[in-house]
Parts: C-alpha cells; sequence; structure tokens
C-alpha cells in the first residue's frame, strides 16, 4: 500500500510489501520550503527504512494564526511539489490532507484520518527538538501519542533537553546542520535576493511565477524552519 498526497491508497510500487506499511508525517507550514525540511524528510526515511515520508501542508496552522501574513495553502503545496521534482530519493510525497480539510490543522486529526483510511499502518511523526519540548500544548496530544511513534530530529552537537515522558513512543534521528529559516527566506525573496541552493531550484521557479512574498515584512520571533503542527 502506497499513499497518494490525499492519503488514498494507490497501487504498491515493484518489490513493495502491502502490508507493514511505514510511512513518516512531516508536518508543517513550508512557508516556503526549503533544503532544511527536504533533508529532514531524506534523513529520517533513510535511517528508519520508511516506505514513504509525507511532507503535511498544514492548512491553518492553529499556533501560527494572526502572528503573520501566511501565503495560500494551495500555493505553498505547489511549492512542495516542485520542490521534490527530480529527487532521487521517491518516497517522499507532498500531501493535502490538512488542506482538504476545513479548520485549524491538527496533526492529532491528521494520524486519525492517515489510521482511519489505512488500518495497519505504522506512522512517525516527524518534529525538531523544540517542538518536542511543547507537546503539552498540542491539541489531544494522547491521541497523537497513541497513534504515532514521536520522532525527533537533532543536528550534530545539539543534545535533546529532555526525551518525551512516557507513554510516548520516542527515538531520535540525526540529520546534517542545515541551518536555514523561512523567515530570513522570505525576507531574500522580499529584497530580491536570490534563493538559489537554499531553495530547490522548483520551488524557487514557482515563487517567482506566483509573485510570493514580495513586501513581506515577517514578525523575527516566528520562523518555521523546524515546522511541526499540533
Amino acid at each position: 500500500m502506497a499513499l497518494g498526497p490525499d492519503g488514498a491508497a494507490r497501487t504498491a510500487g515493484p518489490g513493495r510489501s502491502a502490508g507493514n506499511h511505514r510511512v513518516g508525517v512531516f508536518g508543517g507550514t513550508f512557508d516556503p520550503v526549503h533544503v532544511g525540511h527536504l533533508a529532514v524528510a531524506v534523513n529520517v526515511g533513510h535511517a528508519l527504512g520508511l516506505d514513504r515520508v509525507l511532507l503535511v501542508v498544514a492548512r491553518e496552522p492553529w499556533q501560527k494564526v494572526g502572528t503573520r501574513p501566511i501565503a495560500p495553502g494551495e500555493d505553498r503545496f505547489a511549492l512542495v511539489e516542485a520542490a521534490l521534482e527530480g529527487l532521487e530519493d521517491r518516497r517522499l510525497e507532498a500531501s493535502r490532507l490538512e488542506l482538504d480539510r476545513p479548520g485549524p490543522s491538527y496533526m492529532a486529526d491528521t494520524l486519525a484520518e492517515l489510521s482511519r483510511r489505512h488500518p495497519g499502518v505504522e506512522l512517525f511523526l516527524i518534529v525538531g527538538p523544540e517542538v518536542a519540548d511543547d507537546l503539552a500544548t498540542w491539541e489531544r496530544p494522547d491521541e497523537v501519542c497513541r497513534l504515532a511513534t514521536l520522532v525527533v530530529v537533532t543536528r550534530p552537537g545539539v543534545a535533546l533537553l529532555q526525551p518525551p515522558p512516557p507513554p510516548w513512543r520516542s527515538m531520535v534521528v540525526e540529520v546534517p546542520a542545515l541551518h536555514v529559516s523561512s523567515t530570513e527566506l522570505r525576507a531574500r525573496a522580499a529584497a530580491g535576493r536570490p534563493l538559489d541552493v537554499l531553495v530547490p531550484p522548483g520551488a524557487v521557479q514557482e515563487i517567482r511565477r506566483r509573485g510570493l512574498y514580495a513586501g513581506c515584512r515577517d514578525d523575527r520571533r516566528w520562523d518555521d524552519a523546524g515546522d511541526g503542527a499540533g
């Protein structure tokens, strides 16, 4: 069983088993998506031997509503799709599960929907260490805990302050230290400065084509370089 962008099942590819499907769930605003996001998804997928890694684009990121303007969801989804084009690792997929669901984007709802559509799927929720330290503020954290194994990504030399307590099932995966900030990227785009290398080529083209982030003035307290949705 493989999952398409809408979370629907599709035929498994050559050599893939239809049972015990292992899916990484990496939620975020992706405003814009950048190489740091892709490094996380690729490295976690490889380290854990996942069948798919879904980059789930938030419709209404509840922790950021009212803090700054956010690009339309369809634009952000298009950026993620464009960013994945040409990647050697075909496990990465843009997911619109939250875009197609009305209201705020809660990870508890997303995990529940995936579990309901695909009984027996093993879900791995990918988050940064700062998100892992803030689990108590999430919507229905007990449901998130029950539905997924928490995968906390760290960078070389950065230790996790405190592992999530039981009954959380958790593991740590180290990823390359790519210090890329979506806040800085929006500012660069607004100033007409280059995004090359920091943002995948396809996504850069989409940003320019859609005229995103022109005149952007961000509050730097809010940054989605380590996106996670609650």
